[in-house]
């Protein structure tokens, strides 16, 4: 628009100055000429525009939407047409308690009640992209501010009609994942009927209120006192039981010492152990004898 305002500006100059100034009159033409060019220029960078990547221009002339998109780079368009730029990248949107780290300043977490009357606070990222082929309905419809205006009021409505069937430390637990699903898929619907498609939902985090977060890790430490006493007593019979075999092991062989072993059978381990006695380094002679007066001298020569 530069180029065209200077460009009039000196078509008025020639136009004006050549009726009161006669020496400039025959340079009149040559000043037409160059704001005529001027001007030409400004319409030629009106006419090209240029469209970064992983971005769509959307082309509206005098609030007509142009169903045509223009894609990434160069494009040569009408000059007087306005072109909005559209991303379609995969953009997030991010509710959060913690200050500076959402999309809003400030704590923008998700206060829910659920089945059991309990106020519990969602961390959420939406990860969504435009359609490009949806873009010019986007903007007849919705306009550029689609987060504020699609985005987060949906999610929030989304998370909170959904999490009323689940109480409070089940969501916290063993229904997150299902609870993430389900949001996911009514959302997804939501998104789609408006030219946004829904690539992710994180459930960054659940905080529970303080009262039921110190009756979990009640019942936790309970939980824990019950399996550690619980591997104690089992260790404790093993312990018994290792004990009753160890006694029961002894028992039968004194019984078996007591039952199997005849005269006979000790005197001739007696002699066996008697002769490993002589034979040995230090050993000379030794006599035996018994009560019956049968005397054995063992020698190792």
């Amino acid at each position: 628009m530069l180029y065209i305002a200077i460009g009039i500006i000196i078509l008025l100059f020639a136009r004006f100055y050549a009726r009161t100034q006669y020496q400039i009159v025959p340079y009149i033409s040559l000043i037409n000429i160059a704001g005529i060019l001027v001007i030409v220029v400004g319409l030629g960078f009106l006419s090209i525009k240029q469209i970064d990547a992983g971005e769509l221009g959307v082309q509206s002339l005098f609030g007509k939407v142009n169903p045509r998109v223009l894609e990434s780079g160069l494009n040569i368009v009408n000059p007087l047409i306005e072109v909005k730029t559209f991303d379609i990248k995969t953009q997030n949107y991010t509710m959060s308690s913690v200050h500076d780290e959402g999309d809003k300043a400030g704590d923008d977490a998700i206060r829910v009640l659920t089945a059991d009357g309990l106020e519990v606070v969602i961390d959420l990222t939406v990860l969504f992209r435009v359609v490009p082929s949806e873009a010019p309905r986007i903007l007849k419809e919705i306009g550029i501010d689609y987060k504020n205006t699609i985005v987060r009021p949906i999610t929030r409505t989304k998370i909170r009609d959904n999490a009323v069937y689940y109480d409070a430390v089940s969501l916290y637990s063993v229904k997150r994942d299902e609870f993430q699903a389900k949001i996911f898929k009514s959302i997804e619907k939501d998104f789609k009927e408006r030219g946004l498609f829904l690539e992710q939902l994180l459930v960054r985090n659940i905080t529970l209120p303080v009262s039921v977060k110190s009756s979990i890790e009640s019942k936790i430490n309970a939980e824990q006192d019950a399996q550690k006493m619980e591997f104690v007593l089992q260790k404790e019979k093993q312990e018994a039981e290792r004990k009753r075999v160890e006694a029961q092991g002894i028992a039968d062989y004194q019984k078996i010492l007591s039952t199997g072993l005849s005269d006979k059978q000790l005197q001739y381990e007696m002699i066996k152990a008697n002769k490993e006695i002589a034979t040995s380094p230090n050993a000379k002679v030794i006599i035996m004898g018994n009560s019956k007066g049968t005397s054995f001298m063992l020698s190792d020569k």
